[in-house]
């Protein structure tokens, strides 16, 4: 299997420190810190409040209690806990980075903010009123939890950048799922959680900057010291054996300290995205142009001011920006995410492919008799059958057939005829939306050469949502149809940009996931911008979209997934040759006179229509593109004519069944579907990883 070969993220310290390089060292940080205070000063004059600059200078020259109570009670808190966040997190994605040799680590790709986040969460459904100290001592052991798991699933970044950031989008989707569940679930017991949970700096007051103040300053200055320590672990394990340094020790020592700063980050501010991931990597651009600055004795620091620098930067441009009535409720993880996005797509486009690349999209796939795929497809169409049917009779209200086989005649009572007039419209745009997610999937792996792709990881299911919540936000009268163009300019927009930014490498790199990844992560921010600053009327229309939910829908918002199907499907099954083909490798199709580049072209428009039109009839529903087509492999083979048609039916039982349970498990309450699927097909993701793992 191919790998992509982990880039060293430290240079090798130099041997000698001229005094040149120590002006270059002590200039930098200078200047970062010089940039940093402007921030914050700038940062203090922004509010809701009418105290501006002048007030704030005239506050140093005389006592003013109305601006004083103002600048006390929630600006200078602020700045304070962007300061706290942005050192925590630029320290700890560094040192997390050298520790796993990979530019990608992060607090954020190790999940180590998601786990942090649930176990805050799940304290607070239990009634734990907690204090400071033991949420943020939650919060350490949530996010530790987490990191190892996704360290052990991606052999802490050994086989390269792409099975570590996957590892972890995957473990933090599922905790992100879990979180969200409770959320809904207990909702009064987790009140104010929810916006939290989206990253905000903004304080009520200076105890918890002061409480957590001395446990990032702390975590700081002993990973500052312990620098020598991660300058001789960046020569190489062998290497630092043998100058004496216990290899094993230091790096449990390292990430412990690390999780400990990001879990002070989370319980000051929420999980801010992706400033651990952004502020290392530029600090380290930086550094390889000054001489003495690769060390982590400045490295630390400099990650440090320059995560202080992103998180108050993207805090001004918010409230700069943003219409007035929506400052307020616009989280600042969303700039930074933005950021974080921008950063991981400009890290993944300049990795490079070490390897001869030998990988398929057939991961998984069994030899399947004709008598074994025969009893698969009758196996599988009958269980589909059972799916509709189950999802008809249950819910909020219990039917039998003979209520269904009465709707059907028109001969139901007025109560039966309400509850079927409501649920037979889910059901179908469940089995269609399912069926082209489970198509588009097989398609994207197999055009991608990649068995963990899938329209979610290429950014096509992010960029459906944003024109789809785009459009509902701008026009919330808008049809079905224009809903479903919206989300198809979207999808391929996403896709062009994926495509356009990692055409170095072609669609078989690993290139191709991680800024798939970036642009996924991007979608996400700008549509959370667009639910708060559009018309509040919207909100709850958008959510709907976001969340991936049945709930209210029509059989005319299902109409445009079925003539996708209808187009689609028969096209996939006379391109079973050269998706077969386009799964091996880039030579064999070009001996056969196969045009590689019209083909692909082809085949992933087919695979974005799909996707957008399951996202109009559902709304985004993750990781049933990469689930279904692993299982139809599984069960008969990697022939595309045999798993086009299970894969697509795979989708469709995925999607029905999990609408069903978000249905019944807490009726009279729903979960959504997209949060179901999420949770049963981020494990199985984790599975395929740990499979794969060597």
């Amino acid at each position: 299997m191919t790998t992509t070969t982990p880039t060293a993220v430290a240079d090798r310290p130099p041997t000698t420190t001229p005094a040149r390089a120590v002006v270059g060292r002590a200039t930098v940080l200078a200047v970062a810190g010089v940039v940093v205070a402007v921030l914050a000063a700038v940062d203090l004059t922004l509010g809701t409040a009418d105290v501006g600059a002048r007030d704030l200078l005239g506050l140093a020259l005389g006592r003013d209690d109305e601006v004083l109570a103002v600048l006390v009670a929630s600006r200078l808190p602020r700045v304070l806990a962007a300061l706290l966040v942005g050192t925590a997190l630029g320290a700890a994605g560094a040192v997390l980075q050298s520790v796993a040799r990979n530019p990608l680590a992060s607090p954020d790709t190790l999940a180590v903010n998601a786990g942090g986040y649930l176990a805050v969460v799940a304290a607070a459904v239990l009634g734990l009123a907690l204090p400071l100290p033991a949420r943020g001592l939650l919060a350490f052991v949530g996010g530790l939890a987490a990191a190892a798991l996704v360290l052990a699933v991606a052999r802490a970044g050994a086989t390269g950048p792409t099975r570590l950031v996957l590892a972890g989008s995957a473990v933090s989707l599922a905790l992100a799922s879990v979180t969200t569940v409770l959320l809904i679930v207990f909702a009064q017991e987790t009140t104010g959680l929810f916006a939290w949970g989206s990253g905000s700096v903004a304080q009520s007051g200076l105890r918890t900057v002061a409480q957590v103040a001395p446990v990032v300053v702390a975590g700081v200055v002993v990973l500052a010291a312990l620098g020598r320590r991660l300058d001789v672990l960046a020569l190489g394990d062998d290497a630092a054996r043998s100058l004496g340094l216990d290899v094993r020790r230091t790096r449990v020592a390292v990430v412990v300290l690390a999780v400990v700063l990001a879990a002070a980050a989370v319980t000051v501010a929420g999980p801010i995205g992706f400033v651990g991931l952004a502020a290392p990597v530029l600090a380290r651009m930086l550094a390889r142009r000054v001489p003495g600055l690769s060390a982590h004795g400045a490295v630390v620091p400099l990650a440090a001011l320059v995560g202080c620098a992103i998180v108050l930067a993207a805090d001004v441009v918010l409230r700069s920006v943003a219409p007035a009535a929506s400052r307020v409720g616009l989280p600042t993880g969303v700039a930074t995410t933005l950021v974080g996005a921008v950063v991981l797509v400009l890290v993944a486009s300049r990795l490079r492919d070490d390897v001869a690349r030998t990988r398929t999209a057939n991961a998984g796939a069994r030899p399947a008799t004709r008598a074994r795929v025969v009893t698969t497809g009758v196996v599988v169409v009958a269980a589909l059958g059972a799916a509709v049917v189950a999802a008809l009779l249950l819910g909020d209200r219990l039917l039998l057939l003979g209520d269904v086989a009465l709707w059907l005649e028109g001969r139901a009572g007025a109560q039966v005829t309400f509850v079927l007039d409501q649920r037979v419209p889910r059901v179908v745009a469940a089995v269609v939306a399912g069926a082209a997610l489970g198509l588009a999937g097989t398609l994207v792996q197999a055009v991608a050469r990649n068995p963990l792709a899938e329209p979610g990881l290429l950014g096509i299911t992010g960029g459906a949502g944003v024109g789809a919540v785009l459009l509902i936000g701008v026009l919330p009268a808008a049809t079905v149809w224009q809903i479903s163009g919206a989300a198809a300019v979207g999808a391929a927009v996403a896709f062009v940009l994926v495509w356009a930014l990692s055409r170095r490498g072609g669609l078989g790199s690993d290139r191709v996931v991680l800024v798939g990844v970036g642009v996924s992560a991007a979608a996400g921010a700008v549509t959370t911008v667009v639910v708060v600053v559009t018309n509040p009327w919207s909100t709850t229309a958008a959510l709907t979209w976001l969340s991936g939910s049945t709930y209210g829908r029509s059989l005319e918002q299902s109409l445009p997934a079925v003539v996708a199907l209808a187009v689609a499907l028969p096209l996939a099954l006379a391109s079973a040759r050269t998706l077969d083909l386009l799964a091996l490798d880039d030579d064999t199709p070009r001996v056969l006179g196969v045009r590689l580049a019209a083909a692909r072209l082809r085949l992933l428009v087919l695979a974005a229509a799909l996707t957008a039109s399951a996202v109009s009839a559902v709304g985004v529903v993750g990781f049933v593109g990469l689930v279904a087509p692993h299982l139809a492999r599984r069960l008969v083979g990697a022939a595309h004519r045999r798993a086009v048609p299970v894969a697509t039916a795979l989708g469709a039982l995925l999607v029905s069944v999990a609408d069903t349970i978000g249905r019944t498990v807490i009726a009279p309450g729903q979960l959504p579907v997209g949060l179901v699927t999420a949770l049963v097909g981020t494990p199985y993701f984790v599975h395929l990883l740990w499979r794969t793992r060597r």
